[in-house]
Formats: C-alpha cells, sequence, structure tokens
C-alpha cells in the first residue's frame, strides 16, 4: 500500500460517486445517463488507475480482495477509508453544486414499493455479478478489456436493480451521500447486501479457478504406441 494506491482508490470512488449523484440530479432521476454516467467512470478509471492500486474503488471490492488473500487487512483498511473519504467529498462537492436535496434524492434506498429484504437481495445479487466479472476480468485473466467488462457490470446492474435498491453496489456510494444528504433509509442494507455478495462471488471464483481443467489427450494415430 503506498500514497499513490490511496490516492487512486480515493480518485476513483470520487469520480464514480461524482458520476452517479451528479448524473441523478442533472436528469432528474430519468433517462440512460442515470446508468450509463457511473458505468462508464468506472469503467474509465479502471483503465486509468488500475496499474496502480489494482481499481477496487469499492470496500466491497476490497472485502472480497481480502478474504481470498491478495491484500493484507491493513492494506484492506487503508483502501477503504480512501474509497469512503472519495464518496464523501463528492457528495459535499454535488451538494455545493445542486443543494442538499439532490444528495438525499442520489442516495440509493429502497424503491417504492420495494421492501428492505427485496433491497437487500438485490444489492446481493448485483454485487455477487459485479465481483464475478471483476475476477473473470481483471484478477484471474487480466484481460485487456476488464475496465469495458466492469463498467458494463456497473450499468447493467444500475438498469436491473435501480428501481428496487437504487443499485449501489457499493458502500463507498452510499455513506459519503447519507452523511451530506441525511438519507438513512435501511443503509445497513447498502453494506450487508455487497459485503455478502462480493465475499460469495470472490470464494466462488476462487474455487472454479482452483480447478485443474483437464484437456481431453488426443487419441494416437495409427502406428502409434
Amino acid at each position: 500500500m503506498t500514497p499513490k494506491a490511496l490516492l487512486a482508490e480515493f480518485l476513483g470512488v470520487f469520480t464514480m460517486c461524482f458520476a452517479a449523484i451528479g448524473s441523478i440530479a442533472a436528469s432528474q432521476g430519468e433517462g440512460m445517463a442515470v446508468a450509463l454516467a457511473p458505468g462508464l467512470a468506472v469503467g474509465l478509471l479502471v483503465l486509468a488507475l488500475g496499474t496502480i492500486s489494482g481499481a477496487h474503488f469499492n470496500p466491497a471490492v476490497t472485502f472480497a480482495m481480502l478474504i481470498t488473500g491478495r491484500i493484507s487487512p491493513l492494506e484492506a483498511l487503508g483502501y477503504t477509508v480512501a474509497q469512503l473519504l472519495g464518496g464523501l467529498v463528492a457528495a459535499f462537492f454535488i451538494g455545493a453544486l445542486y443543494g442538499g436535496n439532490a444528495v438525499a434524492e442520489g442516495t440509493p434506498a429502497p424503491g417504492s414499493g420495494h421492501s428492505v429484504v427485496q433491497a437487500l437481495m438485490m444489492e446481493v445479487f448485483l454485487t455477487l455479478f459485479l465481483v464475478a466479472v471483476i475476477f473473470g476480468s481483471a484478477v484471474h485473466n487480466r484481460f485487456s478489456f476488464a475496465g469495458l467488462a466492469i463498467g458494463l457490470a456497473v450499468t447493467m446492474g444500475i438498469l436491473i436493480g435501480g428501481p428496487v435498491s437504487g443499485a449501489a453496489m457499493n458502500p463507498a456510494r452510499v455513506l459519503g451521500p447519507a452523511l451530506i444528504g441525511g438519507e438513512w433509509a435501511a443503509h445497513w442494507v447498502y453494506w450487508v447486501g455487497p459485503l455478502v455478495g462480493a465475499g460469495l462471488a470472490a470464494l466462488l471464483y476462487d474455487y472454479l479457478y482452483s480447478q485443474e481443467i483437464r484437456q481431453p489427450q488426443p487419441a494416437p494415430a495409427e502406428g502409434e504406441g
């Protein structure tokens, strides 16, 4: 863990939260911008800063790396603090630009007609899918298009889960805005759901990739042993 890595994590979450809350304020919660803006922000920042910090940009992702032994507890703590600060500062500036109500409206909460249990389930499922994409594209395989895949996973999650839970998939996306905007509805959901989903995805992918893949052996040609 270096100061550069912590700064990269701060900037990544700052940009993502600024894009997510700002797009809701600018579009009044309507249109594809609400899903595309944070997805684009995450995808581009993975490409820009991934080699510096690993581009977690999410305490749930950091938790997944911790429980699979990819970072130390001290590194995980440092990353998480930097991420939460990034979300807090982004919410502060959105409040300065659009007003405190915009921050409150941009804080994920269970949607109208949906229960806390439904919101929790959605956060678990969406984060599981997001972290599975991260492990499959960036951790195990290191594909050059990992940023695109991760950004699309964020966008898809918002399109699917926005009406149910707000599709945070990230505790840092909720804590800073809640502190600035004062919206604390079912706040615990946005910690428990992402952490459970991320943990399940990380353990699943480590199990899948720990198995030796046996390729079928070709039959011997005629005349061979």
